[in-house]
């Protein structure tokens, strides 16, 4: 069954077994760690810590290039540039030209990874999504910190679990992340 997490905790059973974001920030604060950021990172860093001993130090993003002015007049020739922020200035300016619009996963991840492009391709994004979206077949890509989420997901798309309660699911997933290995729904669970 699932151990305790401490510092004689094995890299291996670290790795093996599903922890909440809240475990892993609370064994950060207890040894020094920093706590910050998001699960993959903590994990990261608390891998690095029963790996070496070594408290891996955060990834600062220097405040002098994050004091980025925010530009007055945005247009849709706005181009993205490197420390792009989705502000509220941002989204009141697409709300002016998409009413029902919001920042997305997907939209975020767009200006990420879309610098030098304009905001006149973020709207033709914005509008390729919302297309996507109507297909029946549309299903929003689930991160992989998400695991409880994934599982859900494909508890109910096994047909073997037809009609079964979200009280069901919930409990398949209770007992599958107290084993070592996988937290991924198989249907032989």
């Amino acid at each position: 069954m699932r151990p305790s997490l401490t510092k004689n905790t094995s890299v291996e059973s670290f790795k093996d077994f599903y922890w909440l974001k809240e475990e892993l920030q609370s064994f950060c604060r207890e040894n020094g760690i920093s706590a910050s950021g998001s699960k993959i990172e903590i994990s990261d860093r608390i891998e690095t810590f029963l790996r070496t001993g070594e408290i891996k130090k955060t990834a600062r993003k220097s405040k002098t290039n994050k004091k980025v002015q925010p530009q007055a007049d945005l247009s849709l020739d706005t181009v993205i540039m490197e420390n792009h922020r989705c502000s509220q200035h941002v989204r009141a300016f697409f709300k002016s030209v998409i009413p029902n619009f919001h920042f997305s996963t997907y939209i975020q991840n767009y200006f990420k990874n879309n610098v030098g492009k304009t905001y006149r391709d973020v709207v033709d994004a914005w509008y390729e999504e919302e297309e996507r979206k109507k297909d029946p077949s549309y299903k929003k890509n689930i991160a992989p910190q998400f695991e409880y989420n994934q599982f859900i997901r494909d508890f109910f798309a096994d047909p073997k679990n037809k009609g079964k309660s979200r009280k069901e699911a919930i409990a398949a997933w209770n007992v599958i992340k107290q084993f070592p290995g996988s937290n991924k729904y198989m249907s032989n669970h």
